[in-house]
């Protein structure tokens, strides 16, 4: 059998048309598509406001910068993410402080957090990043309540969930990025995620204020509104107003990402399948998998077990090429983090389930056959 990866992009005979269309188009660059995958994207998260860039870790960078996160804030997030969840505070010159997981959820334990922020003066912590870890969304609208007592912004980190929902307190669906209960979300389109650009973010809100800053900080901090110039010189004319960064995706990329969410519901469907199958698999055995509550939209990005032996599998998985990863390694545990005075010891729950997390291979391409073929090794090692 062929390779077998933990995740990997799908790329159709429309998304090459619809890069080549661009490739022979006038824009290479912040053209139209650019616009039109922006106001797609929004229409699917049902948000007002959407904006791209270059990828996911400058998408909350510019989060951060336009929240005011500074050298006198302190923001908490999850240890169980990617670098970047973290990284984009310290850009800033901002603290990061880590509130362990739901050992349930693998999720930021959200009655952590508000022991947290109960425990602090006021106006200790500015901010919360929560992380949809593996596409099981936050519930944002608890968040969003807890947050309203002390004063916090949310900056929700997504990039494992488009497509995934929560249901609120009056029995509605909220996907993740409708900027109902967060200030701002960001999505990530690397290859392995939903909707694949090569590279690229997205940066979704409600806040007319917060998206025009946006907008003007992904481009050089520069504006060409005629209602903000100091001065008009002419049609040629733009004004920098604040120091920004050339975070731009290219039109290539957005062509490729508009093309890739006509078959984002499918490709949803698809992975909820897989986990269904796995989760059917696994039951009763014991290898540990996350349960999920029907009422919960999971987008699964990964789909993650836990076992006793997790090098022993990973290394087993290998010799017979199937690739499956790590997500992740705790964040205070990183030399960075721990050099700024973090120590793992200080995260039980989130050191306890990075000893025994795997990622298996989840993605849409994935076929029935392929996954029994996982499934039968990864039941056959936890059986020895």
């Amino acid at each position: 059998m062929k390779a077998i990866p933990y995740g990997r992009q799908d790329i159709s005979p429309a998304d090459l048309a619809a890069v080549a269309e661009v490739l022979q188009s006038d824009y290479l660059t912040t053209g139209p598509a650019v616009k039109a995958f922006e106001d797609k994207f929004a229409e699917y998260v049902g948000v007002k406001y959407a904006v791209a860039v270059s990828n996911a870790t400058v998408g909350l960078h510019l989060c951060t910068l336009v929240m005011g996160v500074d050298r006198n804030s302190k923001v908490i997030t999850t240890p169980i993410t990617f670098a970047a969840s973290a990284n984009c505070v310290r850009y800033c010159d901002g603290e990061v402080v880590f509130a362990d997981i739901d050992p349930a959820t693998i999720l930021i334990d959200l009655d952590r957090v508000e022991e947290m922020l109960r425990a602090a003066p006021a106006g200790t912590y500015q901010g919360v990043i929560p992380v949809d870890f593996a596409g099981y969304p936050v519930d944002v609208e608890r968040l969003r309540s807890i947050a309203d007592e002390h004063g916090l912004w949310i900056i929700e980190d997504a990039c494992h969930a488009p497509g995934g929902y929560f249901t609120d307190s009056k029995g509605q669906q909220q996907l993740c990025g409708n900027g109902q209960f967060s200030d701002l979300t960001v999505f990530s389109f690397h290859p392995v995620k939903h909707i694949a650009c090569g590279e690229g973010g997205m940066i979704t809100t409600n806040d007319e204020k917060l998206y025009k800053q946006l907008m003007r900080l992904r481009t050089h901090g520069i504006t060409r509104e005629e209602d903000m110039l100091v001065e008009n010189h002419g049609g040629w004319y733009y004004e920098m107003h604040e120091l920004g960064f050339n975070y731009r995706i290219t039109d290539i990329q957005a062509a490729l990402g508009v093309s890739q969410l006509d078959r984002a519901k499918q490709g949803i469907e698809r992975r909820r399948r897989i986990a269904k199958r796995y989760d059917e698999a696994f039951h009763d055995t014991k290898i540990k998998t996350i349960e999920v509550p029907k009422d919960i939209g999971h987008a699964f990005h990964l789909y993650v077990v836990q076992v006793a032996d997790r090098k022993g599998l990973y290394d087993k998985l290998r010799s017979l090429k199937i690739y499956s990863q790590i997500h992740y390694i705790p964040v205070p545990s990183l030399p960075y983090y721990r050099g700024l005075g973090h120590q793992p010891a200080d995260y039980p729950m989130a050191s306890a389930y990075y000893d025994q997390c795997i990622s298996l291979p989840m993605y849409p391409t994935l076929t029935d056959e392929e996954q029994d073929f996982v499934i039968e090794q990864v039941l056959a090692f936890s059986a020895r």
